[in-house]
């Protein structure tokens, strides 16, 4: 029987800086193992699409590992049972993977997983994959010990590993064999660490030039955002690297400006810019890690029951098939069923509309976004949209005008007319309000309204008043107030240990950006 070490391969698809590969192969007979979990594939957040990024990734996986000597073992099936299969086989000395800061359904899952290993008394070493603290209590220091651990050294990789015989080769299951949903036709991001690498290259050489001006605008924000979201979100790449080889870009720069050479300052704004975003990435996966249960129910509990019972599922399907009749609205939804990806300010407006223009509850919106999103990350997808819902009671209430970020973002109408072929022959003064033309305009521009495209699903003033009213007095009641300090004290973003001003003083507004692709803006 052989004695091996199972390196358990989850959102972590690479081979460089992996420390449980690392500090497995330094033990032993390396064993790496990734299992397709039906049961895991077939939550509502997934499709066929977050599949094919995988199984990408994966065989570019496979190819590293054989080239350390390994090949990678891929099994389907409950992961319990896999390792209860293996067991049977050889030894299992340890096993080693990173932290996974997931949702729900992966949280439970590795609590059963643990508890199968203890009492087999395999142990499990788990090694952590960014500036996540297990077990915070409460967010002191959080900055400091962050900056720490970006700046500790990557793992180094041995040129090679021992492995086993036996158990070779890798056989990726069909997506519909395990009830994967379909994705339907899509041009997404291939996988694969070296595809992450290779963005990453192009990012600080020249698209990341214009970064700091071009992230806002779904137009410029394709090509000049990096583009590393769904690696980082799979482990193609690691924060950590990103963030080190940012910070090498950076220290290039000054060193070209120490030695009074011109320097390209655009550039330098943008990479610092850019490398906030990377503490934020880390700041909303810890909410999730210290409170999973916020994947289902509202950061600050006083807001429950405000929109539950005035969900219309009109409203939501309208919203999801990009027929609201918001010209940018629909746009930004249909880019994003063809890309799976959209920028930041983007990502913020279609679910501030969901949430105060159509006043759903996060929750279905959330789902149907993070299933269209490639760089679909729990940690960041949940609090982020109830932050942009106005739950949290600690944030901003932001509340986007469709036509006013239509104008600022799309000056000439090129991305509507792109997206939405029904308002192609419709000039720029009703661009962006075509229910605005008369009968004869709407005849002459071949747009008829509520034939060829829909009237507006709601009055943009009416509904903005009336959400503005709701919220703004939920949250200056004593309960929403009371609950905001607890929600601040265990996940506030903060340097120092103000508390939040008490109810008699301004409702506090702790701006925090989005970043499920890194790409964010907070200004209105």
């Amino acid at each position: 029987m052989n004695a091996i070490q199972i390196v358990w391969f989850k959102r972590d698809l690479r081979i460089r800086d992996h420390r449980p590969l690392a500090e497995a192969a330094a033990s032993g007979s390396v064993f790496p193992l990734y299992v397709f979990e039906p049961d895991l594939w077939q939550q509502p957040e997934w499709d066929e699409t977050h599949f094919r990024f995988v199984s990408d990734s994966l065989k570019e996986l496979d190819h590293g590992l054989q080239k350390l000597g390994l090949r990678l073992t891929c099994r389907v099936g409950d992961v319990v049972d896999v390792m209860a299969d293996i067991r049977s086989r050889h030894e299992i000395v340890a096993v080693h993977s990173h932290e996974e800061v997931g949702g729900k359904w992966t949280f439970d899952r590795d609590l059963r997983v643990g508890g199968w290993l203890r009492s087999h008394g395999i142990p499990w070493l788990e090694y952590p994959q960014c500036g996540v603290m297990r077990g915070l209590r409460n967010r002191d220091g959080w900055a400091s010990h962050w900056k720490r651990w970006m700046g500790q050294p990557q793992a180094e990789m041995p040129a090679r590993a021992m492995g086993i015989e036996s158990e070779r080769g890798m056989v990726i299951p069909n997506p519909s064999d395990i009830h994967v949903r379909g994705g339907g036709d899509t041009a997404c991001q291939a996988g694969g660490e070296s595809n992450a690498h290779t963005l990453l290259d192009s990012f600080l050489q020249s698209r990341g030039r214009g970064y700091r001006t071009a992230m806002s605008s779904p137009r410029t924000a394709e090509s000049q955002c990096s583009r590393l979201s769904p690696y980082i979100a799979w482990g193609c790449i690691t924060i950590k690297q990103v963030h080190q080889a940012v910070r090498a870009k950076m220290n290039e720069i000054a060193e070209v400006k120490s030695e009074d050479k011109e320097i390209d300052r655009g550039f330098s704004r943008s990479l610092t810019s850019y490398q906030s975003r990377l503490s934020w990435h880390c700041h909303f996966m810890q909410k999730l890690d210290d409170e999973p249960e916020l994947e289902f129910h509202n950061l600050n509990r006083a807001y429950d029951g405000m929109r539950e019972d005035d969900f219309r599922s009109d409203y939501f399907d309208r919203w999801c098939q990009g027929r609201t009749g918001y010209p940018m609205i629909d746009a930004c939804m249909r880019y994003l069923h063809h890309h799976r990806w959209i920028n930041f300010r983007m990502r913020a407006m279609l679910m501030s509309f969901a949430a105060y223009h159509l006043w759903l509850h996060w929750r279905e919106p959330a789902v149907y976004l993070a299933r269209h999103f490639l760089d679909f990350e729990p940690g960041i997808h949940f609090p982020q949209v109830q932050m942009q819902s106005g739950v949290t009671g600690i944030n901003t209430i932001r509340i986007y005008s469709p036509v006013k970020q239509a104008m600022d973002q799309d000056p000439d109408g090129a991305f509507v007319r792109r997206w939405i072929p029904e308002l192609e022959h419709v000039p720029k003064p009703w661009i962006f309000e075509p229910w605005k033309m008369g009968n004869d305009d709407q005849v002459r521009f071949r747009c008829r309204i509520d034939r060829d495209y829909p009237s507006p699903i709601v009055d943009h003033r009416d509904a903005v008043s009336k959400a503005k009213e709701r919220i703004y007095a939920l949250r200056r009641s004593e309960q929403a107030m009371s609950s905001a300090q607890r929600v601040y004290e265990k996940h506030g973003s903060r340097k120092n240990r103000d508390p939040l001003p008490t109810k008699r003083k301004r409702s506090p507004s702790i701006q925090q950006p989005w970043l499920p692709g890194l790409e964010e803006d907070i200004s209105q």
